[in-house]
């Protein structure tokens, strides 16, 4: 594997999932500390990082539309588990040492502060953890688009995202015994073949303004530190090294 890039700021998809551990539903304590001293590590080498947060532990707005609830309340209501990551996500963080700051693109000045990029970058700046709840603020889009967009925004040198599997395959490994894991994949390669690991909104972004991607197990034992130095097995979607 190449030899991984200094990154001077980051972007960290953390899901929902990712929260909830071996739980249907909810934050499991365990796994939420366990994902701030992953970041904390990190954090204190000097690595700006900000941190947008999925909230399918809390509610999934899909799927409430799917059985015929209307999609633009649905997803709002969605926004609004994020924004209740986000903010435990930041206390845990607080715990582990580091400073951490939540903004949030659903405005609720009470809960925390409205994003923008500017104030965003400047809290990054002065070294706290920047934690984005409320995805883009808007229904229709994932905080996967979201994850991509800020990572625009905020000049970050790479979007992270842990999944439950070790990168990007041709199929589902699970399903498929002898899909193919790619190292190294472009991003109109991944649109083309419609590998879903994140929404196509979000590849289309990151292509168009040359964001690379990474992909990786959330479960392995180097964690995040481990990615970024590139001791851990990865899929980098966009050019290669």
């Amino acid at each position: 594997m190449p030899m991984a890039p200094a990154y001077k700021r980051i972007l960290l998809k953390v899901s929902g999932e990712a929260l909830s551990g071996d739980q249907q539903f909810g934050i499991q304590p365990e796994f939420l500390d366990g994902v701030a001293r992953q970041i904390a590590d990190v954090a204190r080498t000097g690595i700006e990082m900000a941190i947008v947060t999925g909230g399918g532990n809390i509610f999934r707005g899909m799927a409430v539309a799917a059985n015929g609830g209307d999609r633009v309340t649905a997803d709002m209501m969605g926004t609004l588990g994020t924004v209740i990551n986000a903010l435990a996500l930041a206390g845990a963080l607080t715990n582990a040492g580091v400073k951490a700051k939540v903004f949030s693109a659903t405005t609720m000045p009470s809960v925390a502060d409205t994003y923008t990029a500017r104030a965003a970058k400047a809290a990054l700046e002065d070294g706290y953890v920047v934690v984005l709840g409320g995805g883009i603020g808007n229904p229709f889009f994932t905080t996967d688009t979201a994850a991509a967009l800020r990572g625009i925004e905020l000049e970050c040198d790479v979007v992270l995202k842990g999944t439950n599997v070790d990168g990007v395959y041709s199929a589902d490994p699970k399903k498929d015994p002898t899909a193919t894991r790619y190292d190294q994949i472009s991003h109109d390669d991944v649109i083309k073949q419609n590998l879903r690991v994140m929404d196509t909104a979000a590849f289309a972004l990151a292509r168009d303004n040359n964001l690379p991607i990474i992909v990786y197990a959330l479960d392995d034992k180097e964690g995040l530190s481990g990615v970024l130095a590139g001791r851990v097995r990865s899929t980098r979607i966009g050019e290669p090294l």
